[in-house]
């Protein structure tokens, strides 16, 4: 099997940091990622690798392994394994000539000739079974993939489309997701080697700044500007919410940086129906310019009285 240099697909040196690494792999998967670069063959397959070197090189015992094994860092652990079991019935004279049946194998098969050609066993080493096939059953590699969204987005149940491996599939992303939450969606992955199963496929959620909300985790913050007038003598004001606009109402002598709540109107509660963060309003007081002689005498009177 050929070795594939992950650091190299992701244009990084081995001594890179996981911010270094973190940051490489949005940069290409946005530049290479198969909506953006409809119909190209060579982008979409890219992309896949690019998720596959993430799915190693972003998760630190995953990158050891690898930098271990190499591609089939998967499978290392097992190796070691099969070699410190040969190597003690080696000692007590035990014969491999016809396959081996210890291994923590799923299914409990026999050692097959997949580890000679992944690690370069030498002869003696494994056996086949009476097919002559390898037996070995190991679960596909995991994928990796990010889905960014916007706030307005994520604030309600919604579906998303996405293209793996050449299949289309469909997921419902449920409302108030947060910002780097990851979901699987399982047997989605690679697929399984030997009629092993495939792996999984991990989602994680990149929720965009916007410009009206902040979110502070179910709840919500913005900011109104009422002019001196109101704040002075109270009135009536327009504020957006999720959920569209609501009059509010200003309480006369309101002081700049005032801050009220408004109950229910914030981020919905994830997985949790009906059930909702609330939305904090601070009031930014914009004070009058230009003036006339007129209303500079009357705030002078004021300020006199």
């Amino acid at each position: 099997m050929a070795y594939i240099d992950y650091y190299k697909i992701l244009g990084v040196d081995k001594s890179a940091t996981q911010d270094d690494i973190k940051k490489a792999y949005r940069k290409l998967s946005r530049k290479h990622h198969p909506d953006l670069n409809p119909g190209d063959k060579g982008a979409e397959k890219k992309f896949k690798e690019l998720n596959e070197a993430n799915e190693v090189l972003s998760n630190a015992e995953n990158r050891s392994k690898y930098d271990k094994y190499g591609e089939h860092w998967k499978h290392g652990e097992e190796y070691e394994k099969t070699q410190k079991q040969q190597s003690q019935y080696q000692n007590r004279g035990g014969d491999y000539g016809g396959g081996f049946s210890g291994a923590d194998f799923e299914g409990g098969e026999d050692f097959s000739d997949f580890f000679q050609s992944m690690f370069g066993g030498g002869g003696g080493g494994f056996g086949r079974n009476s097919r002559g096939s390898s037996s070995g059953k190991f679960k596909g590699q995991d994928i990796q993939a990010e889905l960014n969204l916007n706030l307005k987005d994520a604030a309600k149940t919604h579906q998303q489309i996405f293209d793996i491996n050449g299949k289309k599939v469909r997921i419902t992303i449920p409302a108030g997701v947060y910002d780097g939450q990851q979901i699987k969606l399982k047997g989605h992955g690679n697929e399984g080697f030997n009629g092993g199963p495939n792996g999984d496929l991990y989602i994680t959620f990149n929720i965009n700044p916007d410009p009206d909300f902040e979110r502070v985790g179910d709840d919500l913050k913005t900011k109104i500007v009422i002019d001196l007038y109101t704040a002075v003598l109270g009135g009536d004001v327009k504020v957006e919410t999720l959920e569209g606009s609501v009059n509010l109402k200003v309480k006369p002598e309101t002081q700049n940086g005032t801050t009220v709540r408004l109950k229910g109107k914030g981020f919905p509660v994830y997985k949790k129906e009906s059930e909702f963060g609330d939305l904090f309003v601070t009031y930014e007081v914009k004070l009058p310019t230009s003036l006339t002689d007129k209303q500079k005498e009357l705030f002078q009177q004021l300020k006199n009285s």
